[in-house]
């Protein structure tokens, strides 16, 4: 039997049902070289951190995260909670000696960034993961794969967007528009994203930021409802309380890579009719590449030394073991995985990682994360100043 990782996780809202059903289902469909074993799970809401244990299946549940993270049983600390807090919580981990994973982006601010990856650093003998879990569709490792083969050749363009339009007026002032918890808005929750896939898919890194805008269009929203006053007896309905929002709607920028490629970035939650639509496309001189997450199993590949009477898109089903990465884990050919099945494959290469074994591609440490943190940063400063800004100045 393999050795064991118990598992302390902080924070039960929606990234924390996604991390409970991975670390719950990574064992049933991989042979993992370490079982997770879902020790302990850490809210601050204990009427409702009983039943989310008992349904999730973590055989413990606290409201102190620092007593956790100090208890001698645990092996890896997996931070889920709002962005503001990943530098406190991710930095007492590593001082008492555990692994970590990370939500991304990996901090609100660049320094709090810089502070987590010198501390990961300095706990050199602990491994450190953020959860860019796209990298884990089969269609994007299969990607990765063609460029590292030399099937694009020379990269010229990368061009990617992650169109969501949820955040409309009526969306209540939650966390996500609060600059002192969220540090941005859609930029650090979407451009993120993709910023960590043009870095991961092409392995070249963004040396230039040359123009950015950034725009909130909804400048007040509603409070949540149980943050609003209640209306007085007798006085009729009341309006609802409004809050200041204060980070960006959308981001849009474009950058230089290191080898010559430029590249185009676009996040924003009031693109009308996206629901959760990241796209990416990488133009080459041999071929191109073509994904979107809401079509997560398909890659798109386009080779260019084909005959031009019968070249054209070739339209990958990413599903068959032995040729795509992760497929032979879960179904056969043809059969569709999801969403959910990205963290599941990211649990695996975590325990892979953690028993000194290759993941199946490569995981983002608190090291690579920061440099998509210095992208975003990047962009927000060429926004604010508009002027290009090269990546030497952010440090």
């Amino acid at each position: 039997m393999s050795e064991v990782c118990n598992v302390a996780l902080l924070g039960q809202k929606f990234m924390g049902r996604a991390h409970s059903n991975a670390y719950l289902k990574a064992a049933r469909f991989f042979n993992l070289p370490r079982r997770p074993v879902m020790h302990t799970i850490v809210g601050l809401d204990l009427i409702s951190l009983a039943p989310f244990a008992d349904r999730w299946g973590w055989k413990n549940y606290s409201t102190v995260w620092k007593d956790v993270v100090r208890n001698p049983e645990i092996d890896l600390v997996d931070v889920s909670t709002p962005n503001y807090m990943h530098a406190e919580q991710a930095i007492a981990a590593l001082s008492a000696g555990k692994h970590v994973a990370c939500e991304k982006p990996l901090a609100h601010t660049l320094r709090d960034a810089r502070a987590m990856r010198n501390a990961a650093q300095r706990a050199r003998s602990r491994k450190t993961f953020v959860w860019y879990n796209y990298r884990r569709c089969p269609a994007v490792a299969f990607a990765y794969r063609l460029v590292k083969e030399g099937r694009l050749g020379r990269i010229y363009h990368v061009r990617a967007c992650y169109l969501q339009s949820w955040g409309g007026p009526d969306t209540p002032l939650v966390w996500r528009f609060q600059k002192k918890y969220a540090g941005t808005g859609a930029h650090g929750d979407l451009n993120a994203h993709i910023v960590d896939l043009a870095r991961f898919i092409t392995g070249q890194e963004i040396v230039e930021v040359c123009g950015a805008v950034a725009e909130t269009f909804i400048q007040e929203r509603p409070l949540p409802v149980k943050d609003a006053r209640a209306s007085l007896p007798g006085a009729g309905p009341a309006k609802r309380p409004m809050g200041k929002s204060d980070v960006d709607d959308c981001v849009l920028f474009l950058a230089r890579f290191k080898d010559g490629a430029i590249g185009s970035f676009e996040a924003t939650r009031l693109a009308t009719g996206n629901l959760n639509n990241a796209t990416l496309e990488i133009n080459g001189e041999l071929g191109a590449i073509r994904f979107s997450l809401e079509d997560l199993n398909i890659l798109w590949y386009f080779d260019n030394r084909d005959p031009k009477a019968t070249a054209g898109w070739r339209r990958i089903l990413c599903t068959s073991p032995g040729e795509h990465p992760y497929a032979g884990a879960w179904w056969s050919d043809g059969r569709l995985i999801g969403y959910e099945h990205t963290f599941i494959n990211m649990v695996a290469d975590m325990m892979a990682a953690l028993a000194d074994e290759e993941p199946i591609v490569p995981l983002p440490s608190f090291a690579d994360a920061y440099e998509t943190q210095r992208v975003l940063e990047a962009a927000m400063l060429a926004s604010k100043h508009r002027a290009a800004v090269k990546l030497a100045e952010i440090k």
